[in-house]
């Protein structure tokens, strides 16, 4: 059985005495393709106290309240095809906050029987609601995968969800081990999947572009959606992680 990164459900800091800011919330481990893997969710608040939730992990009721505390949800992001599981739960409890997607998260949401409707479409630059603090891109070049990048400027964060997932091998069902080795996932030398990164196998300049772009930006650490993030360090790990590109 796949293992969380404990205490599930809590929000925790992730850049104190810089940033008080920015908190991550470590979600249980989800069922994807038969498979169990860990969770990360990640909140912000904005300089109008306003709170932006990135990529919602299962809401319980303590979770509810620790984030009301922090103020007024304002913004869920569903940052690609497949992390919106828990966007109707978040909405249902913050009815006021506003929903935003990546291309293609309606549209599979709807082929898996969840009626979802988001108020807005995330694109390749971020909007008025948040373009001075969170820098924001959709990452180009694959045929399938199309996710939104954040930059939170204050914190120097980066914001990912699956362009790198990083594993380890404790936390994941033995018999998952040397499948995850072979997608390419396992941590300490955590990337895209395999089947990923194959879908960006015409659009290659493009995806290095937008690297460089992320790159650019100086990320100190690089928040993942799956598996261990990397509290420093951020633009030597880019440029391990996306050597394949190269």
């Amino acid at each position: 059985m796949a293992t969380g990164y404990e205490p599930l459900d809590t929000l925790k800091p992730v850049a104190p005495g810089l940033c008080a800011d920015i908190w991550i919330v470590d979600g249980p481990p989800v069922r994807f393709y038969g498979a169990a893997f860990p969770t990360r969710a990640t909140i912000i608040r904005l300089k109008g106290g306003g709170l932006w939730v990135h990529s919602p992990t299962r809401l319980s009721e303590d979770l509810a309240g620790a984030v009301e505390a922090l103020g007024p949800v304002r913004h869920l992001v569903a940052p690609n095809w497949i992390h919106y599981a828990y966007i109707g739960d978040w909405h249902a409890r913050f009815p006021e906050a506003e929903t935003w997607a990546a291309p293609g998260v309606e549209a599979r949401a709807a082929r898996h029987g969840m009626r979802l409707h988001f108020d807005h479409a995330l694109s390749g630059e971020a909007p008025a609601a948040w373009a001075g603090e969170i820098g924001q891109m959709i990452v180009r070049g694959s045929r399938l995968h199309r996710e939104a990048v954040f930059f939170h400027r204050a914190s120097r964060s980066l914001i990912l969800t699956d362009l790198i997932e990083n594993f380890e091998a404790q936390k994941l069902p033995w018999y998952l081990r040397p499948l995850a080795r072979l997608a390419g996932v396992l941590d300490p030398d955590g990337k895209a999947p395999l089947d990923m990164r194959l879908s960006f196998r015409r659009g290659r300049r493009e995806a290095r572009a937008d690297v460089e772009r992320m790159i650019a930006w100086a990320p100190e650490r690089v928040i993942l959606a799956h598996g261990r993030w990397y509290p420093r360090d951020g633009v030597a790990e880019l440029r391990r992680a996306f050597r394949w590109l190269s």
